[in-house]
């Protein structure tokens, strides 16, 4: 959460009006980039943790490269590739598990990526709302550091741990709106 949310947080500020670099087309064009990274990254992260989980309790199955290439396949189909054509690009598609070294270096560990990306758009919804109070919280979350347990630091950030539909459909709404405001700016 604490590196997801620096990626957020100066969103605000990224033009030369407001000590930025940017004209307001590029600073524009950035954030589209941005949060449409995000909007991918957790139903990708899905197909990867569904991935995992097939591996892990199939493990006879899933010494075959065939095997594997088939449910990855069906997990791409179902979490990612909705309204997606890859016509002429199914090897890339295919290939994209071989190439994920979380699926064979840490187990499930790309669903922490998941939960982070989730809190750190909750921070930045807050910092949205009322940005002093996001920033103290988010700072009084970061001075806890590993002293506190997952949810603690989470709910020392004013955000919820969490991975349910409801909060997930917020920060999607969020990212949505956002995008929509910024593809008028980007022409």
């Amino acid at each position: 959460v604490a590196a997801m949310a620096m990626e957020l947080l100066p969103l605000p500020y990224l033009t030369r009006d407001k000590g930025g670099f940017f004209t307001e087309q590029e600073a524009a064009r950035y954030q589209l980039d941005q949060l449409r990274g995000i909007l991918n990254f957790w139903p990708y992260m899905a197909v990867v943790v569904a991935f995992q989980h097939w591996i892990y309790s199939h493990h006879d199955e899933a010494t075959h490269p065939e095997a594997c290439d088939a449910v990855w396949r069906d997990y791409f189909s179902q979490y990612y590739e909705a309204g997606v054509n890859w016509d002429g690009y199914e090897d890339h598609s295919l290939n994209l598990w071989r190439r994920q070294l979380h699926i064979f270096r840490y187990p499930f560990y790309y669903v922490e990526y998941g939960l982070a990306q989730l809190g750190a758009v909750q921070v930045w919804a807050n910092a949205l709302q009322d940005q002093q109070s996001a920033l103290e919280k988010y700072r009084a979350a970061l001075a806890l550091g590993g002293t506190a347990k997952l949810p603690e630091l989470y709910a020392a950030a004013g955000v919820k741990l969490a991975f349910d539909a409801g909060t997930l459909g917020k920060a999607v709404d969020l990212l949505e709106t956002t995008i929509e405001d910024m593809e008028k700016l980007d022409g």
